[in-house]
């Protein structure tokens, strides 16, 4: 079907026939039709993704911190799965932004 060219009959090396598939998965993710379809939902999956990671994050403030009792004087590293999260939530928001930006340059 798609990626038959690779199988036929003219002698194509493994790195044309991975080109080959590169350009045409471009080719059909770049059709507008299949964007504006898919990124509402890509946005939505991006948005649950940035909430979880968001809600997961352990602050040393407390409670108190939401309401301006927090100490700044009380610096810490992040270490394991609290670094993890807090740089996954910052691609996935980068992500979310990009992914908002291009509906509105589709949209218009």
């Amino acid at each position: 079907p798609l990626f038959s060219r690779c199988s036929s009959t003219v002698n194509y090396t493994l790195t044309q026939c991975r080109c080959l598939h590169i350009v045409l998965l471009f080719a059909i993710l770049l059709n507008m039709e299949f964007l504006v379809t898919v990124l509402p939902w890509v946005q939505i999956i991006l948005s649950i993704i940035l909430t979880a990671a968001i809600l997961l994050q352990q602050t040393g403030a407390g409670v108190g911190g939401a309401f301006g009792g927090g100490d700044d004087s009380i610096r810490y590293t992040r270490r394991g799965m609290e670094k993890v999260l807090f740089y996954l939530s910052i691609i996935i928001a980068t992500l979310f932004a990009l992914s908002a930006f291009a509906m509105i340059i589709l949209r218009a």
